[in-house]
């Protein structure tokens, strides 16, 4: 009997601009490479980028960093936004 491994866990960012588009089309490729080669995930989309920032003045919570670490990776779509500073 094949033992089952645990799905591997991905924070998604999609950022600003591009971003967005370029990683729901990236999703869709993982997609199917899961169902291809038999593997699973999960994402966990978090909106960091420009727009949040806008609305909110913060760039990223305090605890961001700390619950991006638990992640087995880290999707990160285009951030940048042309009303925001470097």
């Amino acid at each position: 009997m094949k033992e089952k491994k645990e799905a591997v866990k991905i924070a998604v960012i999609p950022g600003d601009g591009i971003g967005p588009e370029v990683t729901r089309e990236a999703l869709k490729v993982l997609a199917a490479c899961a169902r291809s080669n038999g593997f699973s995930y999960e994402v966990e989309s978090y909106d960091f980028g420009g727009e949040r920032y806008l609305r909110t003045g913060e760039t990223l919570p305090d605890s961001a960093l700390e619950e991006l670490r638990s992640f087995d990776a880290i999707l990160l779509g285009a951030v940048g936004h042309p009303d925001v500073k470097p």
